[in-house]
């Protein structure tokens, strides 16, 4: 890899000739900027205000804008008599455990690669102490015109730098958060755990840029004078949650599906709480209700069909003694 900064790492008195080399690389798909109506290609041209005229990259030094508009010239010269004693160094300030750091103030990363034989064995020396100690370093160093902040750390058998932002460089969140009072139940955080559990964990070495993928494919159906395949239409309603409870059921249940297990989103125990919900009594309330009218339901019918069949002896029974009258009658008139 090629080194884009050439020192040393400053650890009290000890000094360890380093390279500074990149850690990531960007994998983006890049455009040019093109005339729509004829594919020429365009391009931005330097030129100076008072000459009118286009100047070479040779031309072109630094300036400090002042508040007032005028332009300060700032030469190499200038920034190379800095009293920085990071110019050529990463000075290590202080050690801290690894936690301390908020990730809102990371930065670009790099490796720090050993300078030559007689760095290996400071350089060595550093890697284990920080394995040891489990912590990391917080460093000052000079790097494309200003100092700033860093932190070393173990990367597999390397010592890694992250670049760190200034504390001051870090905006608050305020006026982020949403600022009326909402209250979330158990049974949604229940939902949103089961969600959380079912999802799980990833291996972020199986992740990739799917939509780089997809340009990447674009581009080669264009070039091969093909129509490039249309994407499908979105799902209607997305990002509209309507109903929070059914939006997270239907997530655990589509995640479940996704991993080939049971779609099935079973009711989650309640849990016991001091603060139970007048809602969650009245469903318990009509649960049982529906279940006293279903189990009382047979005795009803039960009931009727008994008093149905008195009623049609009774009728019987008063037939045969209208009969049994007329019969008497008939004899006695005989």
């Amino acid at each position: 890899m090629r080194s884009i900064w050439n020192g040393a790492i400053s650890f009290g008195l000890v000094s360890i000739p380093i390279k500074l080399v990149n850690a990531t690389e960007n994998h983006s798909v890049s455009f040019r900027q093109i005339h729509a109506e004829d594919g020429g290609r365009i391009r931005y041209r330097k030129y100076c205000e008072l000459e009118d005229r286009e100047v070479s990259s040779q031309e072109i030094g630094k300036g400090y804008e002042d508040s007032d508009g005028t332009i300060i010239p700032i030469t190499e010269e200038d920034l190379a008599g800095l009293p920085i004693p990071t110019a050529k160094t990463i000075e290590i300030v202080a050690f801290v455990p690894e936690d301390r750091i908020d990730p809102l103030q990371m930065d670009a990363a790099y490796y720090l690669q050993a300078g030559g034989a007689p760095a290996a064995k400071p350089y060595t020396l550093l890697r284990e102490a920080l394995k040891r100690s489990k912590k990391v370093a917080i460093t000052k160093y000079a790097l494309r015109g200003r100092e700033r902040l860093g932190m070393l750390r173990v990367v597999g058998d390397a010592i890694a730098m992250h670049g760190l932002l200034w504390p001051d460089e870090v905006r608050a969140p305020e006026g982020v958060a949403p600022d009326t009072d909402v209250t979330v139940r158990d049974k949604e955080l229940d939902l949103a755990d089961a969600l959380m559990d079912t999802l799980g964990e990833v291996d972020l070495e199986d992740l990739h840029d799917e939509y780089r993928e997809a340009v990447e494919e674009v581009v080669a159906a264009k070039a091969a004078g093909e129509t490039p395949e249309e994407a499908p239409a979105p799902e209607a309603g997305g990002g509209k949650v309507l109903d929070l409870m059914a939006a997270l059921e239907n997530s655990v249940r589509a995640a479940r599906e996704s991993r080939g297990e049971e779609a099935e989103v079973k009711p989650l125990p309640q849990r016991r709480t001091s603060r139970s919900s007048p809602k969650d009594t009245g469903g318990e309330k009509s649960t049982s209700t529906a279940k006293k009218k279903t189990t009382s339901s047979p005795r009803k019918s039960t009931s009727k069909t008994s008093q149905t069949g008195k009623k049609s002896t009774t009728k019987k029974t008063a037939a045969k003694k209208s009969t049994g009258k007329k019969t008497a009658s008939r004899k006695r008139s005989a």
